[in-house]
């Protein structure tokens, strides 16, 4: 995997700050952000449903993998230096159960946690 496309909602001010801390962050692979639903990433991925990338994030590897929700905020802390032993360690079944939990709540409320 040599590079990771995230779809986020642009409309969204807690996606904004996602992004950007995101994009702060030391990378082992480098992240591209696309607007969800935009035409750039409508060209990029024409098969993908662009309603779904707008109700929660989609991250689509260089290799072909698409993740949403949980599994693609986890693969994005996998693309970090600083995070990759997070995300390692949410592999297991009671980390994997207690984040998707959480990340699953705050998509849910995003618009009240912005």
């Amino acid at each position: 995997m040599r590079r990771l496309t995230i779809l986020y909602d642009a409309d969204c001010a807690l996606c904004r700050r996602a992004r950007a801390w995101l994009g702060r962050q030391s990378q082992y692979v480098p992240l591209v952000f696309v607007a969800a639903g935009g035409e750039e990433a409508r060209g990029l991925f024409p098969g993908l449903d662009h309603d779904a990338s707008l109700a929660e994030i989609t991250v689509i590897a260089d290799t072909g993998e698409i993740y949403r929700g949980p599994k693609a905020w986890i693969i994005c802390l996998w693309a970090l230096r600083r995070h990759r032993s997070t995300a390692l360690a949410m592999r297991t079944p009671g980390a994997w159960w207690a984040a998707e939990a959480f990340i699953r709540q705050v998509s849910k409320n995003r618009n009240r946690f912005a």
